[in-house]
């Protein structure tokens, strides 16, 4: 099996570059920078992350083309929280010399359908070798009539607090691999293969519905936070009425006190916003033509602070944290 020190960069990038395939960029993978048209009447969203093997990811517990898939879904995800449409893709890219060329393919093959599922190409990017472990970047760029923008900054007093689809089922199948055990299908991909929410986020932008959104990476707790500081206002969410897979429900039974995994564990990828009290209808015929779940889990206040109230029936007040890179180990 050829490793990558066998086939050198720049048989690597002509390799991505036979494989995008035909693009509709002006320019595109192979010059100096990529070129391509920006839709008229829109502003250019711009995000970029970094996954690292041992940090983000785990070959043991993935395969490339998953991690691949997944690099490419935890952006987009940002260009969704603010109601935009992702367009292109940009791939830095730093991979051991003794990785095989299957194996880089396979995570770039990922990496290229992941980003065709949401509409955006790969347009680009740079290689080097890594010393120790893959380490990828990827920059998404999207685009959104200016006008739509959603930002953290717009909750106001009295706006009830939505979130998309389930929480916590990441967080519980990577505290399942951490354990050793393999987690049931469903739940592994909601960590290896999360989708992001751009349909969802893209309607509730258009239809002015959220006056405050985030996607949720860091944890609920975390994630909401920022939108309360942005905003300058407070919260109070109720953990009774968070949503919930069956698979979650039954791990809380017997060990309940894994509530935390739904509240800080992160990873999610579903979409928290706010929206004004009496756009709850409008949210749920929303829901049932979009066939994802939307559920109210709490209302701004004008008040500082974030209150957690149903945990064992007491209510309390949490600190919005959740996963920082920095403190986390």
């Amino acid at each position: 099996m050829m490793q990558l020190k066998e086939l050198g960069e720049f048989g690597l990038i002509e390799r991505i570059r036979n494989a995008a395939g035909r693009s509709d960029a002006i320019v595109g993978i192979g010059d100096d920078c990529a070129a391509f048209r920006v839709p008229s009447g829109t502003v250019p969203l711009v995000s970029t992350d970094m996954l690292l093997e041992e940090v983000h990811f785990r070959s043991a517990w993935s395969d490339y083309y998953s991690i691949g898939c997944k690099s490419v879904a935890v952006n987009v995800s940002d260009i969704a929280a603010m109601g935009g449409t992702p367009q292109a893709i940009f791939m830095g890219l730093a991979a051991p010399g003794e990785m095989s060329v299957e194996q880089l393919e396979s995570l770039v093959r990922g990496v290229r359908e992941e980003s065709r599922y949401y509409g955006a190409e790969l347009l680009g990017g740079d290689t080097c070798r890594s010393p120790s472990g893959l380490v990828l970047g990827i920059t998404v760029q999207g685009y959104v009539p200016e006008q739509q923008i959603v930002t953290r900054s717009g909750a106001r007093g009295g706006d009830i607090i939505w979130v998309s689809g389930s929480l916590g089922d990441s967080g519980l199948a990577l505290k399942m691999l951490q354990q050793g055990q393999q987690p049931p299908e469903v739940l592994a991909m909601r960590h290896h293969r999360p989708r992001a929410q751009v349909a969802l986020g893209r309607a509730l932008a258009k239809r002015d519905l959220a006056t405050a959104m985030i996607d949720i990476s860091d944890g609920l707790l975390a994630d909401l936070g920022h939108i309360l500081h942005a905003s300058e206002v407070g919260a109070e969410i109720d953990v009774r009425r968070l949503p919930l897979s069956s698979y979650m429900q039954h791990h809380l039974t017997r060990q309940p006190e894994d509530l935390h995994l739904a509240l800080r564990g992160g990873e999610d990828y579903e979409l928290l916003f706010c929206s004004a009290e009496e756009r709850g209808a409008e949210l749920r015929e929303l829901s049932a033509q979009l066939e994802v779940p939307l559920t109210p889990i709490g209302e701004i206040r004008q008040t500082s602070g974030l209150g957690v109230v149903g945990a064992n029936d007491l209510g309390s007040e949490l600190k919005g944290e959740g996963y920082d890179h920095f403190v986390s180990s």
